[in-house]
């Protein structure tokens, strides 16, 4: 059984003036969410800055999401690692914070063969009970792509793997993954601007930026698909495209950081290397939610 089914949002991590996490705002954001229709809610990942936090922090951001959502929807915990052994921490210790499921980054910097790819994520799915989402994101990983032979063979040899995050932007990798499947892997959409093209193709889902700021669009974006009108779910999608390419004009999570700013459930403050948005970016990004009606 899949984890989720619709839009999770990709969190963001509030901080303080003086960037410790702010665990009240955090509370808030969750809330707000939950209001909102979101279908799960993946914590600590890149939009939640898990770079930046400590290993102590990253989980203490888990257990508190865990404990602030007490099981009315899906937690998903972001613990993947450029090193496998940090990765199997990360994901023990969000399984005993009581977190329904993982995602799973593919290693960076050092980046690894597809046999080493199968490896390090079978080792990290056999250290949990939980159910694994792969994360396939090579613009953020020094291009390491898992081809979708590797995920289908993940989803199908390993019990806990049961699908894959795509933000690799390319249609027809994912159109090619999804006829190996063969009902095996649960698809994801990891791109707000690609996600009813990945629902066509068999995804179940989307893990959202978008869904920060328009948590009730994003879900709807997902569940009219899923009632069969196709029609309004296109119309959403391509309404909210000049939003998501000014959440998307400056790296992620600055400008969605400004964007909730703006509607006052953030401070907008980030972790260096991460700075404040440049300000006639901020310009479009702020006339692009007020003509998305969020603003």
């Amino acid at each position: 059984m899949a984890i989720f089914k619709g839009a999770g949002v990709a969190i963001t991590t509030p901080f303080k003036e003086n960037k410790e996490v702010d665990y009240d705002l955090f509370t808030k954001q969750i809330e707000t969410q939950i209001a909102g229709g979101t279908d799960a809610i993946i914590v600590c990942g890149t939009t939640g800055e898990a770079s930046t936090l400590t290993h102590e922090e990253h989980l203490d951001v888990i257990r508190h999401c865990v404990k602030v959502v007490n099981k009315r929807i899906p937690v998903v915990a972001g613990t993947g690692s450029n090193c496998t052994e940090t990765a199997v921490y990360l994901s023990q210790e969000a399984q005993k914070a009581g977190a329904d499921g993982l995602l799973v980054v593919t290693p960076y910097y050092n980046k690894a063969t597809q046999k080493g790819l199968y490896e390090h994520f079978k080792i990290v799915a056999e250290s949990v009970d939980i159910p694994i989402i792969l994360y396939n994101i090579p613009g953020r990983t020094g291009g390491v792509n898992i081809l979708p032979e590797t995920v289908v063979r993940l989803c199908t040899e390993v019990e806990n793997i049961v699908g894959v995050k795509d933000a690799t932007g390319n249609i027809s990798q994912v159109a090619k993954l999804m006829s190996l499947a063969n009902g095996k892997v649960d698809l994801y959409s990891g791109n707000d601007d690609q996600i009813l093209p990945l629902l066509s193709l068999g995804g179940i889902g989307v893990i959202s930026v978008l869904s920060n700021v328009a948590p009730r669009q994003t879900h709807e974006l997902c569940a009219k698909f899923f009632a069969g009108d196709v029609e309004e779910s296109r119309k959403i999608q391509l309404d909210a495209i000049p939003l998501i390419d000014a959440l998307f004009c400056e790296v992620n999570p600055i400008p969605v950081k400004k964007a909730l700013e703006l509607q006052g459930a953030d401070r907008g403050i980030l972790r260096r290397p991460l700075t404040e948005m440049e300000e006639e970016h901020a310009a479009v990004l702020k006339q692009a939610m007020k003509d998305f009606g969020i603003l």
